[in-house]
């Protein structure tokens, strides 16, 4: 009772941070004070407490790496004209008629490069939505198409750190989880790219686009193909199973040299925007191509530490024992997945993040799934995409806000509800 208690507590600390637009780390780090005292109260001394924030964390610490290596990349592929190169070469293919499947798939093109969904709504997102909205299209279903487009690539890509947090909960290998991911999503993917191509086809103005965007990135970025090495090197080295932090570390450094070879970047601006991220002096440039660096992910590696200390409380305190329980019978009762996915539904609308989402779904589930592989497919194909449909959720908002799109976009992500639908019609839901 006093564990439920304590939940809707933290849950109302997180609701109370989303309306008043206080940073979520205010809710994480009262609610961490708050299971800190349960955990007092158990009998757990301060030092045996604080051991326990280290065990939750010890296991996330490649992840915290990867975040600071993504923080780099997503400026460096700004700097070094990676993202402007593929936005030039492919710009051509936009219409009204199929705006909306452009808008997916080129967001889930760069989500998968780039393993981030935040950094591909900053980038990719916020070109796609402004080519549709002079062509006509509903903002509420361009934002739909992409906040799906993002989490396509961030459920599957090598570099995403939610697919290496799985990976390292579940103790399986990044790569045939992706293999399995790929099998699970043919039919969504499919029937999204459908969806989008009708609404696209029905929604689609009549319009010319008057969005400048190839000239803008012509004057300022030497275009030629060579500066798509560091995104061709993503793609080679995956698959040749090379580990994540490597394949960015590679990337990195060919956007070094083709930053300074190719874009005449000075090597002391470089060490700026790893840092504090790129900023073109350009006003038209800067509005669409400004972010990324170390700095821009101090948040998101403030948010996965806190809720990895949650992780090591619970799990020293039994704090979910009573709730995972609850999962087991559901298990038994239910297809294990359909216990996954209700586990999943809950811990995203409480948590708010992906990560802790992931986190508590895992340490609910752990015993739901025999197979540990399976076990992983099922929480990619539930929390990971589970998160960006809560509307209060980070997941969503920091996706949908820089392109100015409404919550209702959410249920125009269509081929985020298809992967759990199709996962339950694939399978037995009741034993």
């Amino acid at each position: 009772m006093v564990e439920m208690i304590l939940l809707g507590i933290f849950a109302a600390a997180l609701l109370v941070c989303i309306l008043s637009g206080w940073s979520i780390l205010v809710a994480l780090v009262f609610g961490l004070m708050i299971f800190s005292f349960y955990a007092h109260e158990q009998g757990h001394t301060p030092r045996k407490v604080f051991d326990m924030w280290k065990a939750g964390v010890r296991p996330i610490k490649p992840i915290l790496i990867t975040l600071l290596l993504i923080g780099i990349i997503t400026a460096y592929w700004r700097a070094a004209g990676v993202i402007p190169a593929i936005i030039f070469y492919t710009a051509d293919f936009f219409s009204p008629a199929i705006i909306l499947l452009m808008t997916f798939w080129l967001c889930g093109l760069i989500s998968t490069l780039t393993g981030t969904a935040f950094g591909t709504g900053a980038t990719m997102g916020i070109i796609c939505a402004a080519i549709a909205d002079s062509l006509g299209v509903p903002t509420w279903l361009t934002g739909g198409a992409i906040l799906a487009g993002c989490y396509m690539g961030d459920r599957c890509s090598p570099m995403s750190t939610s697919a290496l947090l799985v990976a390292t909960l579940t103790r399986t290998d990044i790569f045939k989880n992706i293999g399995g991911m790929i099998r699970t999503s043919i039919i969504p993917l499919t029937l999204a790219s459908i969806l989008y191509l009708g609404a696209g086809i029905f929604f689609g103005g009549g319009g010319q686009s008057t969005v400048n965007v190839k000239e803008i990135f012509a004057s300022n970025f030497d275009l030629r193909p060579l500066v798509l090495i560091p995104a061709i090197l993503i793609v080679v080295l995956s698959l040749l199973r090379l580990r994540a932090q490597l394949m960015m570390a590679a990337s990195i450094l060919a956007c070094a040299a083709v930053s300074i070879g190719i874009q005449g970047a000075a090597v002391n601006d470089l060490l700026t925007i790893a840092l504090l991220g790129y900023y073109p002096h350009d006003a038209e440039l800067a509005k669409i191509m400004s972010g990324g660096g170390i700095v821009s992910m101090a948040e998101t590696v403030a948010i996965v530490g806190l809720s990895s200390c949650y992780a090591g409380i619970f799990q020293a305190t039994g704090f979910l024992d009573k709730l995972q329980g609850l999962m087991i019978r559901l298990g038994k009762k239910f297809s294990p997945f359909v216990s996954v996915l209700t586990t999943a539904t809950i811990t995203s609308m409480i948590a708010c993040n992906q990560t802790l989402a992931i986190m508590l779904t895992h340490q609910l589930c752990k015993n739901v799934e025999s197979r540990a592989e399976d076990f992983a497919i099922a929480i990619e194909n539930t929390a990971v995409i589970v998160s960006p449909m809560i509307p209060w959720s980070i997941a969503s908002v920091v996706v949908l806000t820089p392109i100015a799109a409404p919550k209702v976009s959410i249920l125009a992500a269509w081929y985020l509800y298809l992967i759990p639908l199709c996962c339950l019609a694939s399978r037995r839901v009741i034993k």
